[in-house]
């Protein structure tokens, strides 16, 4: 897989909050309602998070997420994935799996497969399905991760429909988190 978001992977690879000026008018969502929000040109906001090519800030006390098509808004190159095709003409199981870990929660610094929020990936013939879970059922912020989760698989070569399930069925708790992100978060 290739990501290319020169200024933030190299400049915000964890949470390292930075002030920032807008280049230009953005929408972002709110988190963790997800409620749609514009944030003028000029404003400064604290960047919090830059990790899968999706931006964290505060602007006026509220947490915002700025998607990385907009990138260029905060002064960077926005974030393209791609992977290369496979000799085989179908789609790799573990590009598909480099997809799911390119998609971060806005408010915790670690991918979506680590966090444990993945509970099945299915793939059949050029089709992925996804069983998912937030790590709260009435997470605003649920319909944009399972978009992200669209857009990224949907970018894996020979996959042509993805198909997500938002199940609460078994309910998501911090045992399901990698060994890894409960380090990386503190929870050891």
């Amino acid at each position: 897989m290739q990501i290319r978001s020169v200024a933030a992977e190299r400049v915000f690879q964890s949470v390292e909050r930075r002030l920032v000026p807008l280049k230009r008018t953005v929408e972002a969502r709110l988190v963790p309602t997800g409620t749609p929000t514009t944030i003028p040109e000029g404003t400064f906001v604290t960047l919090t998070q830059a990790l899968g090519g999706t931006y964290t800030v505060v602007h006026e006390g509220n947490m915002a997420r700025i998607d990385g098509e907009d990138a260029d808004a905060l002064g960077f190159e926005p974030e393209v994935i791609s992977f290369e095709e496979p000799e085989d003409g179908k789609p790799s199981e573990s590009q598909v799996w480099e997809a799911l870990r390119s998609v971060h929660d806005p408010e915790i610094p670690v991918n979506i497969v680590d966090l444990g929020l993945i509970y099945e990936c299915r793939i059949d013939d050029d089709r992925v399905s996804i069983d998912m879970t937030l790590t709260a059922p009435g997470c605003g912020m649920g319909p944009v991760l399972l978009q992200d989760v669209e857009r990224r698989v949907g970018v894996v070569p020979f996959v042509n429909k993805v198909n997500v399930e938002l199940v609460f069925d078994p309910p998501w708790s911090r045992d399901r988190m990698s060994d890894e992100a409960q380090l990386e978060l503190g929870l050891f």
